[in-house]
Formats: C-alpha cells, sequence, structure tokens
C-alpha cells in the first residue's frame, strides 16, 4: 500500500480538474480525497502501490483541457486509512495565489444545448460548464467557489443543484451553472432605458433593429460592445461619427467559420486561433473577390479584425441577424470600456440607439483579445479575454512586486513566486477615467490574490500616470528605462537570461540622455542594458503634437536637408499639407529650439516617410501612418535599399548613429521621379532589413531580440527573422505578450526580479 499528497498550482481550478480528478480515483479503486485551496489544489490518494503510481503519472501527464500546472509538489505520507474517494469543500487561508482562468468560449457541448429545441436552455443567453464561460469577469475573491463569484446572489433551481452536486457531471461545480427558471435574464432598453423588450422576445427584438440600421450596446462578457450590420455602410458611418473614430479599423463578429471564410482568407492558423477557446480577434486577410463588408468596416486596410461568438448570447444573436456584424468596444475613443448597466446607458447615451442589456454584474472590464499570425503562430497584440489573467512564468522569484507598466496600452503586472499574472488591457492613461481604471485593476489583482506589495516598478518616463502612482509608493521605486523593459519582456518570454542584441523599435520613449527614444539597439542581459546605436536623431515639431500629425515628422526630417528653406521641398507632398505661414513659424520653432525634442524614434521615421509620399499627414490613431506605410509592401518589387551610414554616434560615446539623411534623400528622389508609393514603401523597408543585418553583425551577439510597436509590421518582423537566420543568427520576438507597450509590464517584473536575484545592494542606475 501507499499514500500520496499532490499539491498543485497553476489554471487547476474553474476547468473541471476536481471531478476529473474524483473520476480517475474511482475507476482506479483507490481512496482519498481532492479539494480547492487558496493555493490551487490539494489530493490525498492512497491504495495498492501500482495503481497509485499509475494515477500520480495520469495526474502529472494528461490533465484536463484548460489546466496548466505551475507547480506540481508530490510527497508521501502515512496510511491514512480513507474508506472512500471524496471531493471535499474548498479550503482558504490568508495567501492567495491560486491562479484564476480566463473567461472561456462556449464549448461544442453548451453551444449543442441552446439550439437544441428539446433541451431545458433552449436559446438560454447564459449557458456555460465546467469547460466554457465567465470566470475572470465575474471572480471577486479566491477560492473560487460560487459564493466568491457575482452569481451569487442567482439561487440555483433543483435541476441546476444535481447538476452542481453530480461529480459525474460536466457541470459540477461550474460556478456561473444557470438555466432559464434560476439564472440571469436579459432585456431590451431605449436610449432613455425604458424596457423595449424581455425574455425570449429580446434577443429577437435586437436583432431586426440591427438589420434595420440602428447601433446597439450589447452587455457581453467583460463589457459592452457597440454592434451594427456591418453591411450597412451609413450606419457604420454613423457609428464612426457617434462614436469619434473616423478612421481606426473596427472588429467584425461573424456567425461561424464558414461566414468568416465568405468575407476573408483565412489560413490554418487563422481558423484554429478564431476557433479557440480563448475566441480572440484575429486579424485576417480580406478576400479580392466574392462577399466583402461595408469599405467603412477598415477603409483600405487589407486586413479585417475578425471575431466568433464567444458566449451564447452572441451565438444566439448572430444566429438571429444572419449576417456579420460589426462589434467594437463599448466606450468613446479612449475611454474604459463599459461594464455596468446604468453607466453604460449614461456613457454611450447618444451613440446607442438601444441596449441589450443583462442582470449577471460584471466585476472586472475584460476587453476583446487581439492576434495576428506571426511566423506561423498566434502573436498577441492586445491581451484580454481569453489570456488574462493567465501568468507568464520567468522563473525567478518576483513575489510581491508590482510593475505598474506604460502609458499606453497600459497593463499591470503583479508577482506571485515565480509566476507574473499580468492585468487584462486596460488602455491608455491619457484621462481620469482611464487612470481610475488603472487603479481599480490594480487593488483588484491585489485583493484577489490577497498579495501584499513589497517593491514596485515603473518606466522611468518622469510624467506617465503609471509612473507617477509608482512614486507614491517610496524610494525603494525603482525605474526601468522604456526600451530595456521592451527587450526584457521578450527575454521574459522566451526565457533567455543570456546577454542579447535588443533592436527596440517604436514610437517614443524616455531616453536617458533625456531625448525621445525610439530606434534603439540595446546589449541587454536583463538586469542591465547599455545602448550600443540608435537611429540619428531629428527634431519633432511640436513634440506630441507631431504623433497626430505625420507630417511634422516629414519637417523635422527635411529641416535636416535644407535648414528650414522649405522651398527645396515644396514640391513635395509633406510640405504641400502645409500652408506658407505653418512652415515659417514651425522653421522658426526648429531654429530656436521651441518645443522641439530631438527623437531617434524608428516610429516616427515611419510617419515621417508616410507623409513624404503622401499618404498620411494627420494621424486619427496610433500607428495609422505606419500601417498605411506597412500595407503598401509588394512583393511585386526587388528593389535595392537606399543608402545608409553607420557612424559614430554624436550625441553618446561609444555608440553608432544610423544616419537617416541618405535614406530620406533617395526617397526625395524616387518621388520626383514618379516611383510608385508601392515601390518606394517597399524599398524603405527593405533598407530597414539590412539595418538590422548590419547592426546584428555590428554587435557580435547571436541572440537578437526584435520587439516594440514597430514589430507589429508583419511583413517586417516576418523579414527580419527569415534574414536573421539565414545570417546564423538566433532571432527572438514576442507571442504571449505584445511587442507594443502592452508587454512593458513584463519586463519590467523581469528586471527586478533579476536584479533582486543577482545584484541586491547594488545602486547602479538602468
Amino acid at each position: 500500500m501507499k499514500s500520496l499528497r499532490f499539491q498543485i498550482r497553476g489554471t487547476v481550478q474553474g476547468v473541471g480538474f476536481r471531478p476529473w480528478v474524483y473520476r480517475i480515483a474511482h475507476e482506479m479503486e483507490l481512496k482519498g480525497f481532492v479539494r480547492n485551496t487558496s493555493h490551487g489544489v490539494c489530493v490525498e490518494i492512497e491504495g495498492p502501490k501500482t495503481k497509485v503510481d499509475n494515477f500520480a503519472y495520469l495526474l502529472k501527464t494528461r490533465p484536463p483541457a484548460h489546466c496548466n500546472f505551475t507547480q506540481f509538489q508530490e510527497t508521501d505520507i502515512a496510511l491514512h486509512g480513507y474508506h472512500e474517494f471524496e471531493i471535499l469543500d474548498s479550503q482558504g487561508d490568508d495567501q492567495h495565489d491560486a491562479l484564476v482562468l480566463p473567461d472561456l468560449a462556449t464549448c461544442p457541448e453548451c453551444f449543442k444545448e441552446i439550439f437544441d429545441k428539446n433541451n431545458r436552455r433552449y436559446l438560454y443567453p447564459f449557458t456555460n460548464c465546467i469547460h466554457c464561460g465567465p470566470r475572470y469577469s465575474i471572480i471577486e475573491a479566491l477560492p473560487y467557489d460560487r459564493v466568491n463569484t457575482s452569481m451569487k446572489n442567482f439561487t440555483m433551481c433543483d435541476k441546476c443543484k444535481n447538476e452542481y452536486s453530480d461529480p459525474l457531471n460536466r457541470r459540477f461545480h461550474a460556478q456561473p451553472n444557470a438555466c432559464p427558471d434560476c439564472g440571469p435574464q436579459v432585456a431590451l432598453w431605449d436610449s432613455q432605458g425604458n424596457m423595449v423588450a424581455s425574455a425570449l422576445e429580446t434577443l429577437p427584438a435586437a436583432a431586426r433593429l440591427i438589420k434595420q440600421g440602428a447601433i446597439i450596446a450589447v452587455k457581453s462578457l467583460g463589457g459592452f460592445h457597440l454592434m451594427a450590420d456591418a453591411l450597412n455602410d451609413d450606419a457604420i458611418a454613423l457609428l464612426r461619427q457617434r462614436k469619434a473614430r473616423p478612421d481606426k479599423p473596427m472588429a467584425v463578429m461573424m456567425t461561424s467559420l464558414r461566414m468568416a471564410a465568405h468575407y476573408c482568407h483565412l489560413t490554418h492558423w487563422d481558423a484554429k486561433t478564431l476557433q479557440s477557446a480563448q475566441a480572440p480577434i484575429v486579424l485576417v486577410e480580406k478576400r479580392d473577390k466574392g462577399l466583402k463588408v461595408s469599405l467603412q468596416v477598415s477603409f483600405d486596410n487589407p486586413y479585417i479584425g475578425c471575431m466568433l461568438p464567444s458566449m451564447p448570447l452572441h451565438h444566439i444573436l448572430m444566429r438571429m441577424v444572419n449576417g456579420p456584424v460589426v462589434a467594437t468596444s463599448g466606450n468613446l475613443s479612449e475611454e474604459p470600456i463599459c461594464i455596468d448597466n446604468d453607466e453604460a446607458l449614461k456613457r454611450l447615451n447618444g451613440i446607442a440607439d438601444f441596449f441589450l442589456v443583462h442582470d449577471r454584474p460584471i466585476v472586472r472590464h475584460v476587453d476583446d483579445s487581439i492576434i495576428q499570425i506571426i511566423c506561423e503562430e498566434p502573436c498577441i497584440l492586445r491581451r484580454a479575454r481569453g489570456y488574462a489573467p493567465l501568468p507568464i512564468e520567468i522563473n525567478k522569484n518576483c513575489d510581491g512586486i508590482l510593475a505598474t507598466g506604460g502609458h499606453l496600452k497600459n497593463t499591470i503586472a503583479l508577482g506571485l513566486g515565480t509566476s507574473v499574472v499580468i492585468s487584462q488591457h486596460i488602455g491608455d492613461l491619457n484621462t481620469k477615467d482611464s487612470c481610475v481604471a488603472f487603479e481599480k485593476t490594480i487593488d483588484s489583482l491585489k485583493s484577489l490574490y490577497n498579495a501584499p506589495v513589497t517593491k514596485i516598478v515603473c518606466d522611468s518616463h518622469p510624467d506617465y500616470a503609471s509612473s507617477r502612482y509608482a512614486r507614491k509608493f517610496g524610494p525603494d521605486t525603482l525605474e526601468v528605462q522604456h526600451h530595456h523593459a521592451h527587450v526584457a519582456s521578450c527575454m521574459a518570454e522566451r526565457g533567455i537570461t543570456k546577454e542579447v542584441l535588443g533592436i527596440c523599435w517604436d514610437g517614443t520613449g524616455h531616453g536617458e540622455d533625456g531625448t525621445i527614444w525610439g530606434g534603439e539597439f540595446l546589449i541587454s542581459d536583463g538586469i542591465y542594458s547599455h545602448r550600443i546605436a540608435h537611429l540619428d536623431l531629428f527634431p519633432l515639431p511640436g513634440s506630441e503634437q507631431a504623433i497626430k500629425e505625420p507630417r511634422r515628422s516629414a519637417l523635422g526630417l527635411l529641416y535636416g536637408l535644407c535648414d528650414g528653406n522649405w522651398q527645396e521641398f515644396e514640391d513635395l507632398p509633406a510640405v504641400k499639407a502645409f500652408r506658407s505661414h505653418e512652415l515659417f513659424v514651425i522653421g522658426q520653432m526648429i531654429k530656436q529650439k521651441i518645443n522641439i525634442p530631438m527623437t531617434s524614434s524608428m516610429g516616427r521615421l515611419f510617419d515621417g516617410v508616410a507623409s513624404l509620399i503622401g499618404i498620411c499627414h494627420r494621424s486619427s490613431y496610433e500607428g495609422q501612418a505606419a500601417m498605411a506605410l506597412e500595407f503598401l509592401v509588394s512583393d511585386n518589387f526587388t528593389p535595392n535599399p537606399y543608402p545608409y551610414k553607420i557612424v559614430p554616434s554624436g550625441h553618446q560615446k561609444n555608440a553608432w548613429a544610423i544616419k537617416w539623411d541618405s535614406i530620406v534623400s533617395g526617397i526625395i528622389k524616387d518621388i520626383r521621379s514618379a516611383c510608385d508609393p508601392a515601390y518606394i514603401s517597399t524599398r524603405f523597408h527593405h533598407t530597414l532589413i539590412e539595418i538590422i543585418l548590419d547592426m546584428s553583425r555590428l554587435s557580435k551577439e547571436n541572440q537578437i531580440v526584435l520587439t516594440g510597436g514597430c514589430f507589429q509590421n508583419k511583413w517586417l518582423i516576418e523579414e527580419a527573422v527569415k534574414r536573421l537566420k539565414q545570417d546564423g543568427f538566433t532571432p527572438y520576438w514576442q507571442s504571449q505578450v505584445p511587442p507594443n507597450d502592452g508587454g512593458i509590464s513584463l519586463g519590467q517584473m523581469f528586471v527586478a526580479a533579476r536584479r533582486q536575484e543577482n545584484v541586491s545592494g547594488n545602486t547602479r542606475k538602468d
């Protein structure tokens, strides 16, 4: 006879792990128990040695879907003399480090039930089981029991209780378990909050209104969506006007994968990701021929943000609409997504014509995740529903550390042992509401895990809202330079601890020398970094105003060639985009260095080139100009790169500068030769690849990390990875966390953990 105890941590609660253990133990005729704890799951098993060993093997190697172990501790214990195998009540204590599962899309079994006329859950919008449904968006505390969720006020009927209590039922301890008799209900309101329809009439009425051109605010899993007919130009144009979102692409929800394939070209990876339990938005190519959604959805963008229904409410509504529907976040541009019915009625009034609401409270906002397939693997561009708050394991002690992330696309990270729990996407911290959501998310994660914060780490920028929050913590606040955090984020995700060349290209980040960085080459071991090269500096007229006006970046580049004599370039689209008096004022500003920061930003170089060739002078959303430039790249051209020089930096000792002046001169020459803008863009992109290769060779490093917002450019990163591999380098890029500022918090955490482990007491600056 043998007896073992297993202490298991990871995503083991809310995934059907305990009933699976129960079934295996009963099949093997073993005795003992399984129960949830504040740390994960505890199992005690006893019986014949051979059977116990077989049980241990199955436990380690064949857990249920969605189950993931971060710690598996097996201990021999004395025989207890159990008479049966039981599932015991949960056991809690003051320390909570069990991991919370994200919200999961409707599973195939539940999908069948909601469209089975003979099933008691027929057309019920809140059908779920242990394999699917809300988790993170409804949990209030650990352990994950119904009393600790927003379902606590819905008392289960006898039929649901029987399912919930039966270890052999797939709804055993499914905490959101409910049915039409005892669970949440939907209703349709007009813009004043008056009831328009309820119960079974709600979704058919909403579907009719969408087909008639109305804009509906729909309460989903983690917040409200704004929905409109994706084939109706007028409806989408009106939605754009009301939402103050004139250009940024909008996501489209399709009824099924078959419908998505009618409108989009789907690769194997696209289809697999769309149908995954995470059900993210996937950036997929539009079809050139056949059915097309409204041009208003994404204009000239060759991609559509495509998504499939992620909850029964969506499945039912979409089947009734029977066509593609725009499903964009329920907010004004740059505001947090609405999660409360009354809040939505107030904040979305004037945007939505009607409100499809329900009475299941959402505990925390969770946006849709966004994925793009890069190098034949899903890469997260926005990490939220379906992925947050799954941890990243860094194998370094980070317990008690809080990382506050960046300013744009903010996420925060909390250290639990050697795991980093990264919050859902919070967004840009430009508004009061966004900052409130940021602080609420921090408080929510700390409370959920009952995790005292002993150290806090932030971006070194003096004015970021996230950094100001961190500095309130005290003198122990650790500041990490923005681009070092980017590189460290990729290193943490990929498990790299040896020195790398980090190529970090983005729009902006506070540099150690007071300039705006963004075209950086850093040698880093994850603990510290030093800059070995950068894009040569150029002036940024109007500072932050230049982010919204790529034409200003273009003038900053041209000034270096003409010293403010704009007449030399009055034939160029970027110069034509200004009035003469504006050109004079900007010239004087640059000469007198008034509100003219210097920058090495690759993102601003992209902006400047886009304006030079006349495709984007003003941006209404971040990255608009760079995306327009990317989408012009064509395999029909195989041009030679523009000439450039790598010279000793005039701004930093022992560093190189990549001179851009001959690149811009070459672009101007091609513009004046009436070259196709697609040719110029392709040539520019090929030039960047050569710069990456040249600097990789100069660095004498084999491991090359590609990170930063510019590496959301699919062509750029795939071509860079291919060419680096051909040259014998080992390239790394990001997949589980975004390469943009959504991954900054992980990088900050990694730096803090590595310094804590390796250089305790060292006061060296980053």
